[in-house]
Formats: C-alpha cells, sequence, structure tokens
C-alpha cells in the first residue's frame, strides 16, 4: 500500500508543478501580448501624423514627390504587417525615410518656421519617444517569457503546449538618425 501512497504522492506533485509552470507561461504570454499592444498603440499614432506631415511638407518640397511616396507606401505596408518581424523591417525603413523628410526640410527655413510643421515635429518626436518606451517593454517582456520556456524543466512544460521563442522588436528611431535641430 506504501508503493502506492508514493507513486499517487508523486503524480499529484508533478500535477501541481504542471499547472504552475502552465499558469507562468500563460501569465508571461498575456504580459508579451499587452507589451505587443502598447507598441501598436504608439505605431498607429505615428502612422495617422504622417498624412498630415506629407500634406505640410508637399506645399514646400514638390521635388522630393519620391521620398513622400515611399513614406506613404512604408506607412501602407506598416499598417498591413502581421507579425514582429515583418513590422520591424517596414518601421525601420519607414523611421529611415521620415528622418531623411526631416533632413531635407533644412533646405525650406519657411517650411521650418511653419507652425503646423512644428506641432507635427513635435507630436511626432512625442510619439517616437513612446515607442521607445513601449519596445523596451515589449522587449523586456519577450526576454522573461523567452527564459521561461526556455528554462529546465519549464521548457517541457512549454514544448508540451508548443510554446514557442517569441521575436525581439528593433527598430531605431528617427530621432537617432536625425541631427536635432532648435527653431
Amino acid at each position: 500500500m506504501a508503493p502506492l501512497y508514493i507513486l499517487l504522492s508523486i503524480i499529484i506533485i508533478l500535477l501541481v508543478y504542471l499547472m504552475i509552470t502552465y499558469n507562468k507561461i500563460i501569465k508571461n504570454k498575456n504580459l508579451v501580448n499587452e507589451a505587443w499592444s502598447g507598441i501598436d498603440v504608439q505605431l498607429k499614432k505615428r502612422y495617422d501624423l504622417i498624412p498630415a506631415l506629407i500634406k505640410t511638407v508637399k506645399g514646400y518640397s514638390d521635388y522630393e514627390k519620391k521620398l513622400q511616396e515611399e513614406i506613404v507606401q512604408l506607412r501602407t505596408e506598416g499598417v498591413k504587417a502581421d507579425n514582429v518581424k515583418s513590422q520591424e523591417l517596414t518601421e525601420s525603413k519607414l523611421s529611415q525615410k521620415l528622418g531623411q523628410l526631416l533632413v531635407v526640410v533644412e533646405s525650406y527655413p519657411e517650411l521650418k518656421a511653419n507652425e503646423n510643421f512644428l506641432k507635427l515635429q513635435k507630436q511626432i518626436s512625442e510619439v517616437e519617444d513612446h515607442i521607445q518606451k513601449s519596445r523596451r517593454y515589449y522587449n523586456g517582456s519577450v526576454r522573461d517569457f523567452n527564459i521561461l520556456i526556455q528554462s529546465f524543466p519549464n521548457n517541457i512544460v512549454a514544448n508540451l503546449f508548443s510554446y514557442t521563442k517569441r521575436d525581439f522588436f528593433e527598430i531605431e528611431s528617427i530621432q537617432a538618425q536625425v541631427p536635432e535641430v532648435h527653431f
């Protein structure tokens, strides 16, 4: 009879461990999803500012039409991106093009002094700051999740329920690409 109790005790301990580990994985998965939601909100704010920025700049720099079209195209691709890696690639390109656009603006003193442009530039700068904060939070959540599901013996439970490693989100800020200009 004693071996039966020992076997039952081992099974109960394993089930409790399985339940606790599974719940930790679910909690961390949900934190990663929440963190991605924060990035998504900030990216949508940036996408909403792009048409106004293009419209404001358009009147001053018709010969920069190709750059403006590329920005609009990348904005569309960013809205349609359906995974972290494609979002990361699109956002990196978009940040680079927006940086180029802000450098081009240097050639237009009247645009630099335009109240709408200054307001948009400030809003974009604020959104970029929020994107960076959201990205750091997301990447921290992904790091914790990946450590949890890759650590032994948690990896056994993660594999049992088909949880896989999540991708980090790495993009450069527009501000890292454009020299700071004071008006």
